[in-house]
């Protein structure tokens, strides 16, 4: 990803860009604030910590690596260690963590920029806990700036330049994401949708369509720009032990029958 990483990083730079990562940081910071465990990992999009809100004592991120140039990967190197956490260099579908390791996996755009997304989500689900939980953003096709990139794909055509968004990755929509979480056995515990305003790349003309959030949020909630999901990942046959301190009750003892240590005295018959 190393030419789509930079694509990515420019734009988030713009207004429309600084808007969808405020409303994303809130939204992650609110999925993972109550999340418990021991080891979390957010994989790709440096630019935005996901994991700040998350109490576990092991949190990564992780940026995928590329067989590119030694030039590009010595700069990508150096975008790693010089950003807010220590990062590790790595395959997407093939990540450094045991079988069942890891409590929450964080996907910001992850599984859009891709080579694979299948087995980026195989991965992630390989290296999850039973009841581990993923939470997942993505850029929905179905919105005012999905229609505007699939105008710009059109012009492309007729030689004109006229993206939106980072002509890298692919929009995944949430429903067909969905099922493919189901089909590895996670089951969504909510989603949403958000950043309702139009396509402009102008901050005075997006602050002017500030009313659209609430409307959108109201009235056409699922033609946001952005998606946001949270699974868990079900294990059949998995149950999970109680804490000592729920001990059970313990079931009532029968009543015992005591015998009579006094003979019954036989009843003569009347004659």
């Amino acid at each position: 990803m190393g030419s789509e990483i930079i694509g990515l990083t420019d734009w988030l730079k713009t207004p429309p860009g600084a808007y969808l990562l405020d409303w994303e940081r809130a939204h992650f910071d609110q999925a993972v604030g109550d999340v418990f465990g021991y080891h979390a990992l957010q994989l790709g999009l440096q630019e935005l910590d996901t994991l700040q809100a998350n109490r576990m004592p092991h949190k990564w991120l992780a940026l995928e690596s590329l067989p590119v140039t030694p030039t590009t990967a010595d700069a990508t190197a150096a975008k790693a260690v010089s950003s807010r956490r220590a990062a590790l260099l790595t395959d997407a579908g093939a990540l450094p963590f045991p079988e069942a390791s890891l409590d929450l996996v964080v996907l910001p755009h992850t599984l859009e920029l891709s080579r694979d997304p299948h087995a980026t989500l195989r991965e992630v689900s390989r290296v999850l806990v039973p009841e581990g939980r993923v939470v997942i953003s993505g850029l929905n096709p179905a919105s005012l700036w999905g229609l505007r990139q699939r105008r710009g794909h059109l012009y492309q055509r007729w030689g004109y330049d006229s993206f939106f968004l980072p002509k890298t990755g692919e929009f995944i929509g949430y429903w067909r994401l969905r099922d493919w979480l189901r089909l590895l056995d996670f089951e969504v515990e909510s989603g949403r949708f958000g950043c309702y305003r139009p396509a402009l790349t102008s901050q005075s003309w997006l602050d002017r369509f500030e009313w659209m959030d609430a409307a959108g949020e109201r009235w056409w909630p699922i033609f946001g720009a952005v998606y946001f999901l949270a699974a868990v990942k079900r294990v059949r046959g998995v149950r999970l032990l109680e804490p000592a301190w729920k001990t059970r009750k313990a079931p009532a003892a029968a009543p015992a029958v005591v015998a009579n240590k006094e003979p019954a005295t036989r009843s003569r018959p009347s004659a």
